[in-house]
């Protein structure tokens, strides 16, 4: 049941989120992650970086991009060994490399690619391109053993997540279902509040997050934000040493 999965993440550079987006006074730098899955069965690749765009687009964001194959070849893989590419959703930040890809199946939500092929939706040279190969789901689904790909909508209605249930603990990794681990961990904590008949008014979370506890994720990780979720019962220390240094490591 993909007990020996590793998750390895990659830094694929940032943008700058102008002050009329991040809801404050101030701009905000976000970095863009992707993550690299090694399961028995190949190498799975969740969201590939920022892609080209319109000069438009370009000055809004002002993105730095690091190089796809250059982050793949720093954990010793080359864009020919990725097995499988699975994008949360299809927004340039996040499906920029598959165009590398062409060729490798594309594992995204049926909803998702309908609205961007509708177009002002992202980079339409990202979304169909020479060699572009898609699998669309209606729902979830099990990819491979102890891999699910979990719709997860709200950011975009085609939005997935994808579900790693190793021997130590089920992770996920839940690209952009939220912006910030804070932002998780919060309807993590409203959704406990109901279950224990905390009288209202509380806040509403996303369904999902009943299907998400099903599997009793141990680690949740974000396309933006480079922190860690952890359930408050975690008292596991990695070989980054002490728990308070968990949400600078790059493995798990």
């Amino acid at each position: 049941m993909g007990m020996n999965m590793t998750v390895r993440r990659l830094d694929l550079g940032y943008f700058i989120r102008p002050a009329s987006e991040t809801g404050g006074p101030q701009p905000r730098v976000e970095p863009v992650l992707a993550y690299l899955v090694r399961h028995d069965q190949g190498l799975i690749l969740f969201d590939t970086g920022i892609g080209n765009a319109d000069s438009g687009t370009e000055a809004h964001y002002r993105p730095q991009r690091r190089a796809l194959h250059g982050a793949l070849a720093a954990a010793g893989v080359a864009l020919a060994d990725i097995s499988v590419v699975v994008n949360c959703h299809l927004h340039f930040d996040h499906c920029g490399g598959n165009p590398l890809l062409a060729g490798k199946p594309i594992l995204v939500q049926d909803v998702e690619l309908a609205t961007a092929r509708r177009g002002d939706y992202t980079i339409d040279e990202l979304v169909d391109f020479p060699g572009a190969v898609y699998e669309e789901l209606a729902g979830e689904t099990e990819l491979w053993p102890g891999v699910w790909i979990i719709p997860t909508p709200g950011h975009t209605q085609g939005h997935q997540s994808l579900v790693l249930r190793r021997g130590d603990g089920t992770v996920v990794l839940a690209g952009q279902a939220h912006d910030f681990a804070s932002q998780f961990a919060s309807d993590h904590l409203a959704r406990q509040a109901v279950l224990q008949g905390a009288e209202p008014p509380l806040p509403a979370y996303p369904h999902w997050l009943e299907r998400l506890a099903d599997f009793d994720p141990r680690r949740v990780l974000f396309a933006h934000d480079c922190s860690v979720w952890e359930p408050a019962d975690s008292n596991r220390e990695d070989e980054q040493g002490s728990p308070d240094r968990r949400q600078a490591a790059t493995r798990t």
